[in-house]
C-alpha cells in the first residue's frame, strides 16, 4: 500500500471513531467527501469541492457539503483558512508537510511557503502558561506579478 492510500484508510478510520463516539451516520456521501478532499494536495472552496463531487459523478446536496465539512473540521481532518476575502478555504489536515502562506493583496493568489529555520523558532518559542497545538501564519504583500505590474503603472501615471 502507497503513503497516500495508508493515509487515506488512516483519515477514514479517524472519521469513522468520530462519526461513532458522536452518534453521526456514516454515509457514503460524508466518506466520498472525505476521499475526494485527501486525494487532493491544494487549498480548495466549497464550489470547486462541490463542482469536482459532480465532475466525479457522486452527487450531493451543498448541505450535506457543509454539513460534512463541519464534521471534519470538528475532529481536525480539515482546516479552514480566511485569506482577507469573504469565501472560506480548506485544505487536509492530517499527515500535511507544516507550511505557511503568502498572500497577494492584489490578485489574492496563495503560495504555500515552507521555511525550516521559521518552524523550529516557532516550535522552541515558550509562551508562558500556554502549550500550543497549532498554528497558522499568514505574510500578506505583492507577488512579484503583481509588484511588476504596479511598478510600472506607477511609472506611467509619473511621466
Amino acid at each position: 500500500m502507497d503513503k497516500e492510500n495508508k493515509v487515506r484508510e488512516t483519515v477514514r478510520q479517524k472519521f469513522t471513531e468520530y462519526l461513532t463516539a458522536n452518534k453521526c451516520r456514516k454515509t457514503p456521501e460524508r466518506y466520498a467527501i472525505l476521499d475526494l478532499i485527501y486525494t487532493e494536495q491544494r487549498h480548495f472552496d466549497m464550489d470547486t469541492l462541490y463542482e469536482a463531487m459532480n465532475e466525479k459523478n457522486f452527487r450531493v446536496s451543498r448541505a450535506t457539503l457543509y454539513n460534512t465539512m463541519q464534521l471534519l473540521l470538528d475532529c481536525q481532518l480539515v482546516l479552514k483558512h480566511q485569506f482577507g476575502r469573504t469565501l472560506s478555504v480548506y485544505e487536509r489536515a492530517y499527515n500535511t508537510d507544516f507550511h505557511h502562506h503568502l498572500i497577494c493583496t492584489e490578485c489574492h493568489k496563495v503560495r504555500e511557503y515552507k521555511d525550516a529555520e521559521l518552524k523550529l523558532a516557532i516550535r522552541n518559542k515558550k509562551i508562558k502558561q500556554f502549550t500550543p497545538v497549532h498554528y497558522s501564519l499568514y505574510i500578506y504583500g505583492l507577488c512579484n506579478i503583481c509588484a511588476r505590474k504596479l511598478k510600472k503603472e506607477h511609472k506611467l501615471i509619473k511621466t
